[in-house]
């Protein structure tokens, strides 16, 4: 390679890097603890305690949970039914209008047996900043957009990271940290053996992370895609007067496809189904089926099937993303490989700062001179 397409190379990883880091800083220290949310939650936040079923307990009756969740919010309308994926758990999200300001909709928890109410999660919390700051920055649609776009930096400064780092330690063994000279080349060894290291790791949750700040995006593509398609022949319908049950429609949705489970209902007018359908978007019940996605959509008046579909590829390789980004779909030992790496990234963003505070101004020519001469005292941040 040339000296000037190594310097170019090394440009491009210079300020990728310095342009991101802070950001990315945040990211990790936000994610931490978000890989562990649902040990968080379990251990500091009020969690229902279920009875144990008897004979005498009662059947759950959906459109109940329903009424009964209206009736502790008067004037307020359903837009989702929810259902935990671990814990006979589901809620009832309400809100004053179908598509409401993300922070105007109240959760009503219920035992998804017996239909049973438990007391609503306080609002905010530690997890809900950690997992805002780390999604959208409190900022909504712009925040996932400008935290995308430190995604991108973050995957250029790896390609050109490795593409610097290639010449530059020619001259040694592989994972070699002199540990005996300053401790400014301790810290650029460090740095780039943990950077090779943990590469594949970090282009993995940064590309999974890019994807994931597109899941609005995405949405819309596919409500304008898809989901528009399966509800065209109710185009002209006219507006429902009232919604039929929902507990049909989901034993509706259920009979469809009988090997998996529902996850959420979106109800009419939300953004996830149309002014005439319930949407029942059934799981599959795989460690890996589990996290992709089947809408049925279901006639909010006759509770008939109108159309299921499988997802399309571009929807999947969100929903893949999300716990492939946090590693929450292999239990508490890949949960505790993500939690190390995380740290170990960590330390090379910070040591990738400490380079730069204290850089030297030799020109990158000189460095890459001296060190096929056999110097082997070049420093370069890689």
């Amino acid at each position: 390679m040339t000296a000037k397409a190594l310097r170019t190379w090394y440009l491009v990883h210079k300020w990728t890097s310095l342009i991101s880091t802070v950001f990315l800083l945040m990211l990790c220290l936000t994610g931490l603890p978000l890989i562990f949310h649902e040990e968080i939650e379990h251990t500091f936040e009020p969690h229902p305690e279920l009875k144990p079923l008897t004979e005498q307990s009662p059947k759950i009756d959906y459109d109940d949970v329903v009424a009964r969740a209206l009736a502790k919010r008067p004037g307020e309308v359903v837009r989702f039914v929810f259902w935990e994926q671990d814990d006979p758990l589901g809620a009832v999200l309400t809100a004053p209008t179908l598509v409401p300001p993300p922070e105007d909709g109240h959760i009503q928890p219920f035992d998804a047996r017996t239909g049973e109410f438990f007391d609503p999660p306080p609002p905010g919390g530690f997890m809900h900043i950690m997992l805002k700051l780390h999604t959208d920055l409190f900022m909504g649609l712009p925040g996932y957009l400008f935290l995308g776009f430190m995604g991108l930096l973050l995957v250029a400064s790896l390609v050109s990271g490795v593409v610097v780092y290639t010449p530059f330690m020619r001259k040694l063994d592989f994972a070699t940290v002199r540990s005996q000279r300053s401790s400014r080349l301790k810290w650029l060894d460090l740095h780039n053996v943990l950077g090779i290291v943990t590469l594949a790791w970090v282009l993995v949750v940064g590309v999974t992370g890019v994807i994931n700040t597109l899941a609005l995006p995405i949405l819309m593509l596919w409500q304008g895609g898809q989901l528009a398609e399966m509800t065209a022949p109710y185009k002209d319908a006219p507006p429902l007067e009232s919604l039929g049950s929902l507990h049909k429609a989901i034993d509706t949705a259920r009979r469809a496809a009988p090997d998996m489970e529902v996850s959420f209902v979106g109800f009419p007018g939300t953004q996830f189904s149309s002014q005439h359908h319930y949407a029942v978007f059934m799981r599959g019940n795989t460690p890996l089926t589990e996290r992709l996605l089947k809408p049925a959509l279901v006639d909010a008046e006759t509770g008939e099937l109108t159309d299921m579909r499988e997802m399309p590829l571009y929807v999947k390789t969100l929903l893949l993303s999300q716990p492939l980004h946090f590693g929450d779909y292999g239990g508490m030992p890949l949960k505790i490989v993500w939690a190390l790496l995380d740290i170990v990234s960590i330390v090379i963003l910070a040591s990738g700062l400490y380079l730069w505070l204290g850089r030297r101004r030799t020109p990158i020519e000189k460095r890459l001179a001296e060190l096929d001469s056999g110097g082997l005292n070049t420093e370069v941040k890689a």
